[in-house]
């Protein structure tokens, strides 16, 4: 079944592209409107998911750390998942900073640059440390939900998980309703997964609708060597893979293609997240390990995302000829890894980012309007790149941790039913 999955979304992909193409050629005077209309499946899915991913995390993590025991197990983890993610994001920053200067996309920019004092209509003065230390505590558990402010959750769940093992003759019924509340959930999972095929095509389809193919070619330098240097990455992240996992790591790799697939054709890596988790327990990595990392790694482990910031910040700087010494481009660099890691919950988090650390450099924000244009298309590249980077965080710690089975819970190309996966919190 998960192989036909796997083809469903390929084909829905190359769906999406040709009748996506065809209205974008054939029907120009309703190309927004139709796109919109398809656009609105897709946005139903990701709806679906938001919908399932506060009840997911909440139950996965709270069952994963009661079962944890100490409270010094679970110390242990966070600083090797924390040191794993600092490093991550240092090397993905490095790369893009190596990669742009190496390739220098901006220096023959063929096109009309924006003037330097055009707005950009980004509201970057949404991240400062303040805000973020602040956004980090909920003010509310059911408001944090509501919102599904991933990293919010996570503290409380931490707080409440802790409490149950403080408490354990009297926290066992509540801790057998949060087992079953986690496996109900991953059943709901596959019920929703069964429109991602359809979602894929009309993302798809309503992005080449309405911007078309031909917007790619005003940026192919800069779009080609972002996906190059996203393909460099790939291959470190896998190298690193087989380093300290094995060659089992290619059975991983095999298990998260559907939601790298999903990730990619909606340009959400939110949208991949339950599949990433279901791949994880199909690999062995125990649900203690798996619950905890994963939610972590989507608010300080995007992998992508901090490729792009780098690449994107220096492509504008190349494409107004502002020369930028070694030491400035290292203070970038350090800038956005600190900034980075504040922006869980801000819309359009990237550019947010990237918008914010150019004024700091006095490189004109109106540059970042070039690239709008085919933000969609690079948030995939961005999207498919987190999966793997937090899969990858997730299955090494496990490993370091003592908890990745030997063996795969299911055959490598079984389904796996929320009913056949070991219970959560005992690997």
């Amino acid at each position: 079944m998960s192989n036909r999955f796997t083809q469903y979304i390929l084909i829905a992909m190359a769906l999406g592209i040709v009748m996506g193409s065809l209205v974008f050629n054939y029907l120009p005077d309703s190309r927004g409107e139709i796109a919109a209309d398809v656009n609105l499946i897709a946005m139903l899915f990701l709806r679906l998911i938001k919908m399932i991913i506060a009840p997911l995390v909440f139950a996965t993590l709270v069952g994963g750390i009661a079962h944890m025991g100490s409270g010094s197990k679970l110390g242990r983890i966070f600083a090797k998942t924390m040191g794993w993610f600092v490093t991550a994001s240092f090397v993905s920053l490095l790369l893009g900073l190596i990669m742009v200067n190496l390739l220098q996309p901006g220096a023959n920019f063929p096109g009309t640059l924006p003037a330097a004092g055009q707005s950009t209509g980004l509201q970057t003065s949404a991240f400062s440390i303040e805000k973020f230390l602040t956004h980090l505590i909920p003010t509310s558990i059911a408001d944090a939900m509501a919102q599904n402010e991933i990293l919010q959750i996570v503290i409380f769940a931490i707080f409440f998980a802790v409490a149950m093992g403080a408490m354990p003759e009297r926290s066992k019924p509540m801790l057998a309703l949060i087992d079953d509340l986690g496996h109900i959930m991953l059943k709901v999972t596959g019920y929703v997964m069964l429109f991602a095929p359809l979602a894929v095509w009309a993302a798809i389809m309503a992005t080449v609708a309405k911007n078309g193919l031909g917007v790619l070619w005003k940026l192919i330098v800069f779009m080609g060597g972002f996906y190059l240097s996203l393909a460099i990455l790939w291959g470190i992240l896998v190298a690193v893979g087989f380093i300290v996992i094995g060659p089992r790591y290619s059975h991983l790799l095999r298990l998260i293609r559907e939601p790298l697939m999903i990730a990619f054709s909606t340009a959400s890596s939110e949208a991949a997240y339950p599949k990433t988790l279901e791949g994880l327990n199909r690999f062995g990595a125990s649900s203690r390990t798996s619950s905890f990392v994963l939610p972590l790694g989507y608010s300080f482990n995007l992998d992508g995302t901090m490729m792009y910031c780098t690449f994107a910040a220096i492509f504008i700087a190349q494409s107004y000829h502002i020369e930028m010494s070694l030491g400035t481009q290292l203070a970038m660099l350090a800038t956005l890894m600190i900034t980075s890691k504040g922006v869980a919950g801000v819309p359009r988090a990237s550019l947010v980012v990237i918008a914010s650390t150019l004024s700091q450099f006095n490189i004109p924000e109106a540059g970042l309007l070039m690239i709008m244009g085919i933000d969609t298309f690079l948030d995939m590249g961005r999207s498919a790149t987190n999966v793997i980077g937090n899969s990858l965080a997730t299955a090494v710690v496990a490993k370091w941790e003592g908890e990745l089975a030997q063996m795969d819970a299911t055959g490598p190309d079984e389904e796996l039913v929320p009913g056949n996966i070991p219970a959560l919190g005992h690997g």
